[in-house]
C-alpha cells in the first residue's frame, strides 16, 4: 500500500471506529503520546487531550451524549510526506446524524493530522478538528 493509501485507511478506520463505538480500534489509530484538539468556529480551543486515556474519555463522553447514529464522512484527503515515516494529512469532515428515517448534516469541518509510522502502521500523533459550526446546531458565540 502506498503512503497515501495507508493514511487514507487510517482516516477511514478512525471514522468507522467512532461511529461503531469500537473503542479498542479507535485507540489503535493513535500513538500512545498522541494529542487531540478541537475548535468550533468562533469558539475557544478544546484540548489538547493527551494520550490514549484522555482521548478515549473525550470520545466516550461525546458518544454517550448522543441519541442518534453518527456518520463521519471524510473526503478530499491531501497527504504531504514530511520525512521518513512522518506526514501531514488534511481532510474534510461531514458529520451526518441518522435518527429514524431522518438524515441531517450536523456539521462540516476539517481534520489536520500529524501522522507517523509506529508499530508497523500509520498512526495519528496529533489531530486537530476544526468545525464550521457546532454539531448541536447552536450558533457560535
Amino acid at each position: 500500500m502506498s503512503v497515501r493509501e495507508s493514511i487514507a485507511d487510517l482516516v477511514a478506520r478512525y471514522a468507522w471506529a467512532y461511529d461503531t463505538r469500537n473503542w479498542g480500534a479507535l485507540v489503535e489509530c493513535f500513538t500512545p503520546d498522541a494529542s487531540l484538539s478541537l475548535r468550533v468556529v468562533g469558539g475557544d480551543l478544546a484540548g489538547p487531550f493527551r494520550g490514549h486515556a484522555e482521548i478515549l474519555r473525550l470520545m466516550r463522553d461525546s458518544a454517550a451524549a448522543q441519541d442518534d447514529r453518527r456518520r463521519h464522512v471524510c473526503t478530499n484527503l491531501v497527504v504531504d510526506p514530511s520525512g521518513s515515516g512522518t506526514a501531514t494529512a488534511r481532510s474534510y469532515l461531514t458529520l451526518i446524524s441518522v435518527r429514524g428515517v431522518q438524515l441531517e448534516v450536523l456539521a462540516t469541518g476539517t481534520y489536520t493530522d500529524e501522522v507517523v509510522q509506529a508499530g508497523g502502521a500509520w498512526r495519528l500523533r496529533a489531530r486537530h478538528i476544526e468545525l464550521d459550526r457546532p454539531a448541536d446546531g447552536r450558533r457560535p458565540r
